[in-house]
């Protein structure tokens, strides 16, 4: 079957999507149809009959941060404010997916920034995280992205966020080790360069 033309994003630093060949349902579920197969499934029983379409379905949404951008998701929700103080969104839920074994990341970012004449909408921020989360990822370029995004939009002094998530590649797998988690830090502006703001903001994830 021929494959059709869709937005999606190649390189993750980026905030546009790009123009690549992206293969139809149809394509898509037949390859998961082989791949059962070459574990040694019977595609053809009943519970298998169409979990190669609900597979590529669920991996469309699990992914659909490629085909986002951050224009898209900020909206203009962005509003004057002389609010010069951190504003904090702690224990947002986040789902990925390891880019080396596509195997889930479950965890929660906490994120930070000290506003420079206007504030983003609040739920802007957590948008933005599930936009690089709905990717194919590693924790470290995760926690870079959505700091650096943040602070393109908001120009804000600083930004801090931590990302604090458990890796099913370690604990499904491999080393099997069930109760370890990952933490990952940037700090950009002045979380990075004023020890006191940066103190402030570890101070309150604790709380």
């Amino acid at each position: 079957m021929t494959a059709v033309t869709r937005p999606i994003k190649i390189e993750q630093n980026e905030t546009e999507p790009m123009t690549v060949p992206l293969a139809s349902v149809e394509t898509l579920s037949e390859h998961y149809r082989q791949l059962l197969r070459g574990l040694g499934e019977d595609v053809e029983r009943e519970g298998l009959l169409d979990t190669p379409a609900r597979a590529v379905k669920a991996m469309k949404y699990l992914t659909r941060g490629y085909h986002q951008n951050l224009d898209e998701i900020v909206n203009n929700a962005l509003f004057t404010s002389e609010n010069d103080e951190m504003v904090l969104l702690k224990d947002i839920e986040l789902y990925s997916l390891c880019e080396h074994h596509v195997l889930p990341i479950i965890g929660k970012a906490h994120v930070a920034y000290l506003p420079n004449g206007r504030v983003i909408g609040l739920s802007k921020i957590a948008r933005i995280v599930d936009m690089f989360a709905a990717r194919l990822q590693i924790q470290e370029n995760l926690t870079r992205q959505v700091a650096e995004a943040l602070m393109k939009v908001t120009n804000a002094r600083g930004v801090g966020v931590v990302i604090d998530a458990k890796h099913m590649c370690m604990t499904m797998r491999g080393v099997e080790k069930q109760n370890s988690s990952m933490a990952t830090s940037v700090m950009l502006g002045a979380f990075r360069e004023d020890q006191r703001t940066r103190e402030e903001f570890l101070d309150l994830i604790r709380r």
